[in-house]
């Protein structure tokens, strides 16, 4: 069972021939994106619903390694539904593969190389510099938006 998130949707090449499942947010990310790709899928894609146990999982796992602020909510999602059917992921999203290899989920590439370590990251202020664990929205000293930077 492969799990796949838009990038590998939006690849559609060289894709094996296995079961595809996605999250509903994954689907419409190509709706939004009005995608003519999304109708070639058919019914070889199937679309399912991750459980809340498995979000708090990811998120937990996201939050340590500083990746939570990385990730949307459709990128959670996918994680959760790996977690959830103990399927491969397949994605060219860094912060996806980081969790995923964090949590000790199989995920594969499709266009680009994939990572080959996993990354920590903390957040600093553009405009003040300050450093933070989190990402917040804008920083809360100075309001400026924020960089993420690899943990050393």
């Amino acid at each position: 069972m492969l799990i796949l998130d838009s990038s590998a949707l939006f690849s559609m090449e060289g894709l094996p021939d296995e079961e595809f499942m996605c999250p509903p947010g994954v689907v419409d990310e190509l709706a939004r994106h009005k995608d003519g790709r999304l109708v070639l899928w058919g019914d070889l894609l199937r679309i399912s619903d991750c459980t809340k146990e498995s979000i708090i999982k990811v998120k937990d796992a996201a939050r340590k390694s500083g990746d939570l602020g990385r990730l949307s909510d459709v990128d959670i999602a996918v994680l959760a539904l790996a977690a959830d059917t103990g399927g491969t992921i397949l994605s060219d999203d860094y912060s996806i593969q980081n969790v995923s290899k964090i949590m000790g989920m199989p995920f594969r590439s499709v266009g680009t190389k994939g990572i080959t370590k996993t990354e920590k990251w903390n957040y600093r202020c553009v405009g003040c510099g300050k450093w933070f664990k989190e990402r917040p929205d804008e920083c809360p000293i100075c309001g400026s938006g924020m960089k993420a930077c690899r943990k050393k």
